[in-house]
């Protein structure tokens, strides 16, 4: 969805007139002090000389950030083609593009993007012909745009709207609520909220909120005692009531949820990132006590709502790919659950109640498959939108006749379709302007063996007619892990890669959910290993099958995908050129100790589990298994000084290391964004000169020059 207009020189030109020029090896990585830490794990003395850099607010750390920068943006303002990757992306970048509308109260409300716009802006309007006015515009509340719209939660009337910001990429969220009829803000304002939902109930909202941090700690201290609280408009946040807390057990996190007819309130517990426990209240009972519906933290379930009177629920409770069970609330006990729609060949990822029907949104393959299915559960036919893709949306309530979804590809970018659901029609509601030809792409769906037999989904894109003769310059991106599924997605900045002659390669490894639980549980804890094989097979797929070499393959990851670049590139050094890893978690000694990490156990496991789980942890974790003999790819490590879920120390700790022990001309380099986090609600402008910093620094060392005009600098 972006629309870019030609430039005034002409962009594209042959490689060969852009003179190459030699790599600077004359870069001097800083200094970086060592400090005499040790700790004892089960009688093993390790080494962690760098902890100092875990104190993010110090004037030391802050002076290493400024001379690693110093050293990075030097080394990539001599890549001559860099400001032209910047236009170009910059260009394609500039297209208007919208959400799918949804209804609150007899109002849409709608996103938009002009193309360039740092935040996208929120409309209302009051029927879908209607351009709509501006009821939020996240661009100015702040000058640079590093503010940005975290929640948007409009009164279940349409008369006030609740919005969450995050500041500088932060997870803390501030929340504020204007009146929609006059445009007034109000005087609402709610501090220390994280990973909160705003749930509209009478005249206020409930939501979840930690004890403010001590000074220093707020974007590294361990985050403990989280509390339900209801707000009431109109009055400070100090007056706000203490719904829930479980103060026996700190370490649990909440949320909360009102089923559709203000019946019941749904209280979610959880304690890590997967498996939760579900409580239950009757809210038109002022007597009635919090009761049980799950009382374990072993699977996954959530309440789609209250119908017929029973809970709809959807789990991977005895059906690895999910399956939607019915409770009783007067009889509550799982005993007395009821199967509703039995598990299928496919992954359920969702149900939406919307005109009278259950809209299913099925995985197969890692491809979207919809069934609509009546309120008794009977199977009715599947939606007439035959698409090899990912299907979005469905928002609505029951009763809404008219509901919208948006589709998307990796070669074309997201399409709004608005669904009628008695009719089983969809019709196009706004497409894409973009100025890009997407029959030039192809994409296709490969599956490949992994080390110990396994085989293993991958999706590539590129040219249509591209020569595989070994020589093309390839991205290959993963994540594998916490039941995360990769499917088809649009990305502009991929762009660059493909119109010069590149491949994308997205394969679906084990630890992520595109086959259920099953999937994921093998390539958790011990089984951990199995994620980065079935990486490493990826890449020699693509070798092996001619789209590559060795010499010109690039690898990416972001947060547990930093991770696995971080761990395949000390296991297989030889394998790529270039390793991008992105606010990855590197230290998997210590990450349950900082902020909410601890949630992340049931993946990994900890370091002080017991003895094997330790041993395990070390085999692979990425800052203690860096070789001093290695012959390391480029590598480019992005964080970000405002990341509080995957700590920045993580990356420092990294790149500290293997400064200090490879010894070979490749640059190993860290780029810290400044007033950014783990990645949501970066402005638009950051985001660009990222990329233009990253494609550059890969083609350059894959000894690859893109085919765009290169302009003398002044």
């Amino acid at each position: 969805m972006k629309y870019f207009f030609p430039l005034a020189l002409a962009v594209l030109m042959l490689a060969a007139c852009t003179p190459k020029k030699e790599k600077p090896t004359d870069f001097q990585y800083p200094d970086t002090k060592k400090q005499d830490v040790v700790d004892d794990y089960f009688g093993q003395k390790v080494k962690d000389p760098y902890r100092w850099l875990e104190n993010d607010t110090s004037k030391a750390t802050a002076q290493w950030v400024k001379a690693q920068n110093e050293v990075t943006f030097g080394y990539l303002e001599q890549i001559p083609f860099r400001d032209a990757i910047k236009e170009r992306l910059t260009e394609i970048w500039n297209y208007p593009r919208i959400s799918a509308p949804f209804k609150r109260g007899g109002h849409y409300f709608v996103f938009k993007n002009d193309g360039l716009q740092n935040q996208s802006v929120a409309y209302i309007k009051d029927n879908l012909e209607d351009e709509g006015e501006v009821i939020l515009d996240p661009n100015k509340l702040s000058e640079d745009g590093t503010v940005s719209l975290a929640a948007f939660t409009p009164s279940e009337d349409g008369r006030y709207l609740a919005y969450a910001i995050s500041r500088g990429g932060s997870d803390w969220r501030e929340i504020y609520v204007k009146d929609i009829e006059t445009g007034k803000l109000l005087d609402d304002h709610i501090m220390w909220a994280k990973f909160s939902g705003i749930t509209w109930y009478k005249d206020g909202f409930f939501y979840t909120r930690y004890p403010k941090p001590e000074e220093g700690s707020k974007l590294s201290g361990v985050n403990e005692n989280n509390k339900i609280y209801y707000h009431k408009l109109g009055t400070p946040q100090s007056e706000d009531e203490l719904f829930y807390e479980d103060p026996e057990h700190p370490e649990w996190g909440f949320g909360v949820d009102i089923t559709e007819d203000e019946k019941y309130m749904i209280i979610y517990v959880t304690e890590s990132t997967s498996g939760n426990a579900l409580y239950f209240k009757d809210l038109k009972d002022p007597n009635a006590e919090m009761q049980t519906l799950v009382s374990g933290f072993e699977k996954d379930y959530s309440v789609i709502d209250h119908i017929n009177g029973q809970f709809l629920i959807r789990t991977n409770d005895g059906a690895s790919r999910y399956r939607i069970m019915a409770a009783d609330p007067a009889n509550p006990a799982m005993e007395n659950w009821t199967e509703f729609i039995p598990e299928e060949e496919g992954v359920l990822r969702g149900i939406s109640l919307v005109g009278g029907k259950m809209i299913a949104n099925y995985m197969k393959d890692a491809r979207s498959q919809i069934k609509i299915f009546d309120l008794e559960g009977n199977f009715q036919h599947e939606l007439d939108n035959d698409v090899v893709g990912t299907i979005s949306g469905f928002g609505g309530k029951l009763e809404d006749e008219i509901t919208f979804y948006t589709v998307t590809s990796f070669t074309t970018p997201s399409t709004v379709y608005k669904y009628n659901v008695a009719d089983n029609k969809s019709e196009l509601y706004q497409r894409s302007k973009i100025d890009i030809d997407a029959s030039k792409y192809e994409s296709k769906q490969v599956f490949y063996e992994s080390k110990d037999g396994t085989k293993v989904p991958m999706f590539i894109t590129h040219k249509k007619g591209l020569e595989l003769d070994g020589d093309n310059p390839t991205l290959l991106y993963g994540y594998g892990g916490f039941n995360v599924s990769l499917t088809p997605s649009f990305s502009i900045t991929r762009l660059i890669w493909l119109e010069n002659g590149g491949v994308f390669a997205m394969p679906n490894l084990r630890g992520g959910g595109e086959y259920g639980e099953e999937w994921h549980k093998a390539g958790t804890k011990l089984n951990k290993q199995n994620v980065f094989d079935d990486f490493i097979a990826a890449a020699e797929y693509l070798i092996d099958n001619d789209y590559t070499s060795s010499d010109k393959l690039t690898i990416q990851g972001g947060s547990n995908g930093g991770l696995l670049v971080g761990a395949v590139t000390n296991q297989r050094p030889d394998l790529f050129a270039v390793a991008l890893p992105a606010v990855g978690v590197m230290d998997m000694l210590r990450y349950h100790k900082f902020t909410i990490g601890r949630y992340w156990a049931t993946d990994y496991g900890t370091s002080e589990d017991k003895e094997e789980m330790f041993n395990y942890l070390m085999s692979y974790s990425p800052l203690h298994t860096i070789k001093e003999d290695a012959d390391y790819p480029a590598v480019l490590v992005t964080t970000a000084d405002h990341d509080d879920r995957v700590v920045p120390a993580h990356s420092f700790k990294y790149i500290s290391t293997l400064q200090e022990k490879y010894d070979g001309n490749n640059p190993v380099m860290i780029r810290i964004a400044v007033k950014a986090g783990h990645g949501a609600g970066k402005p638009t402008s950051m985001v660009i000169q990222e990329y233009a910093d990253l494609w550059s620094f890969a083609f350059y060392n894959m000894d690859v020059t893109p085919k765009y005009e290169v302009k003398e600098k002044e």
